[in-house]
């Protein structure tokens, strides 16, 4: 199974590759020369990141208690 280097420097992993190493689009694999100076390609065990929403990275607890005539002052800058 042969497969061509683009300008880039980069692979297309054949099918029945991805298929065997459970690689979906965007997998990180690592590369690793063997001692017969073979390479060997490798799905990368990581956690995923839990990916956290634009949203929820504002979201918080106010902890002044401020009245809704004293929030309208500040924001009117009365």
């Amino acid at each position: 199974m042969a497969t061509n280097l683009t300008s880039k420097g980069q692979v297309t992993i054949p099918k029945k590759v991805r298929d065997y190493l459970g690689l979906k689009a965007g997998a990180p694999v690592t590369f690793q020369r063997l001692d017969s100076g073979d390479i060997a390609i490798r799905p990368l065990k990581t956690q995923p990141k839990p990916r956290i929403s634009k949203f929820a990275k504002l979201r918080g607890r106010a902890t002044v208690r401020m009245t809704t005539e004293d929030i309208l002052a500040l924001t009117r800058g009365d």
